[in-house]
């Protein structure tokens, strides 16, 4: 008997401070992507609502936090309840955690895991914000955000990644958050937008982003901090799957952006930086959910589908009148389904499990587990949100007065504006006639 303790002791994992200080730099990647998902879809934007939509991101920072602090942590990694949530009373303000104690199974410690899996749920909610630009009450996407995360994000993250979650169990392969973050955050833009209307002037007025400088710089940070996002998910560095996934997140990020621009160069004859930026994120979607599954070469074939698919996918807001201002459906809901799907079939049986899709001998079973994880969170999250959004906008109101809309959201929401124009001409000239406004200045003011 004491010679099995003995045993058991040396094989009980160890803190390792190798891979503790590796989680924490991927959990502050994982942050940065919150800051640059605001630049990305505030240059998306009118000059006009470019604030608001930087704070629609922002103040996910805030909120969340605070929530997964409180409860969200034990919601959605705390002992199982029926498969569906869970809870410990410990991770209650994580106040009942020693500082060196261990995530189970792994050598970092629960703070370390849980600040990780924080970034995640931050950015969740702000994925969703990009739908609804230009028409929402701050206080309403506030009142939203804290309610969604509450009632879909958490238990869907215990469903997925938790111990005892009902498609854990089932064997749904989701590396990072293809389901947990990209289809719920998707499926939950839909929902919303389908309650609460199309922005003043949809197919009608132009909308075009107002930066597209500052798109490329948010693509850039997501691109980047999409890296930790990925490969910090295998939660250590020990055995070379996270190297994998790190290379596979390159690889299908850049193969998507490609696809993307092909597509774009046939279909409308140009090659655009919105494009490329778009396409990138596309990638970085698609392969969150696969790419510790799959070779290189499968994450290239990956990308390259999301990346048609999520162009062509895009445009289907003006088939079908929902008005998806910023292609949250198009991109993270698309990308997310065909991600989470082709695992099915790309999947090698060699990296984070051997659980082989189609193309590598594995039959259409693990296709069927990821079907019903997709189409499961997909059906809860829009289901969920679209009664939020019913409820907050039959109670406090969702969207700002039309006046508002029009005349723009930053300086009613706000009360500021994201450019000062004031210095950029409309002065008097030199020979006392009034001086011609700068190109520049004039084409935003069309734009706006």
């Amino acid at each position: 008997m004491a010679s099995a303790i003995t045993t058991l002791a040396a094989d009980a994992p160890t803190l390792s401070a190798a891979n503790t200080g590796f989680m924490l730099i991927c959990s502050a990647l994982v942050m940065l992507m919150t800051p640059g998902l605001a630049f990305f879809y505030g240059g998306m934007v009118r000059v006009k609502s470019s604030l608001n939509m930087l704070m629609m991101s922002f103040i996910s920072l805030g909120i969340v936090t605070i929530l997964w602090v409180l409860f969200g942590f034990s919601l959605a990694f705390g002992t199982d309840s029926g498969s569906l949530i869970g809870w410990n009373s410990d991770y209650v303000g994580l106040s009942g955690i020693g500082i060196t104690e261990l995530w189970d199974g792994y050598t970092i410690p629960v703070y370390v895991f849980a600040v990780f899996q924080l970034m995640f749920a931050v950015i969740t909610p702000a994925l969703i914000s990009g739908a609804l630009a230009d028409r929402v009450k701050f206080s309403a996407w506030v009142l939203f955000s804290a309610l969604w995360v509450t009632v879909v994000y958490f238990p869907v993250a215990h469903w997925v990644w938790g111990a005892g979650g009902w498609l854990f169990e089932l064997g749904v392969i989701d590396f990072a958050g293809g389901t947990a973050v990209h289809i719920n955050a998707g499926a939950a833009a839909l929902g919303v937008i389908l309650v609460i209307g199309k922005r003043v002037g949809f197919k009608r007025d132009p909308m075009r982003p107002h930066s597209l400088p500052l798109v490329m710089l948010g693509a850039g940070l997501l691109w980047f901090g999409w890296f930790g996002f990925n490969a910090g998910s295998w939660l250590g560095n020990d055995d070379g799957v996270g190297a994998v996934m790190f290379v596979n997140t390159q690889v299908a990020t850049a193969a998507a952006m490609l696809a993307w621009l092909g597509y774009e160069k046939l279909r409308h004859g140009s090659f655009t930086t919105l494009g490329a930026a778009s396409g990138a994120v596309a990638g970085l979607v698609a392969v969150t959910p696969s790419g510790g599954s799959c070779s290189p070469l499968g994450a290239i074939a990956i990308g390259a589908i999301a990346g048609v698919l999520c162009a062509m996918a895009v445009g289907l807001k003006y088939k079908f009148g929902y008005d998806d201002s910023l292609d949250v459906v198009g991109v993270h809901l698309v990308g997310g389904i065909a991600g989470s799907l082709l695992v099915g079939l790309f999947a090698t049986g060699g990296v984070q499990s051997d659980a082989a899709g189609l193309f590598y001998g594995g039959g259409l079973a693990q296709l069927g587990k990821q079907a019903v994880g997709v189409f499961s969170v997909l059906a809860y999250s829009l289901v969920v949100s679209a009664v939020l959004a019913f409820l907050l906008d039959k109670t406090i109101g969702m969207r700002v007065s039309e006046d508002v809309e029009v005349s723009g959201i930053d300086q009613s929401e706000h009360a500021e504006t994201a450019y000062d124009f004031s210095g950029a001409g409309g002065g008097i000239s030199s020979r006392g006639t009034a001086a011609p406004a700068p190109v520049a200045a004039a084409s935003k003011k069309v734009d706006a």
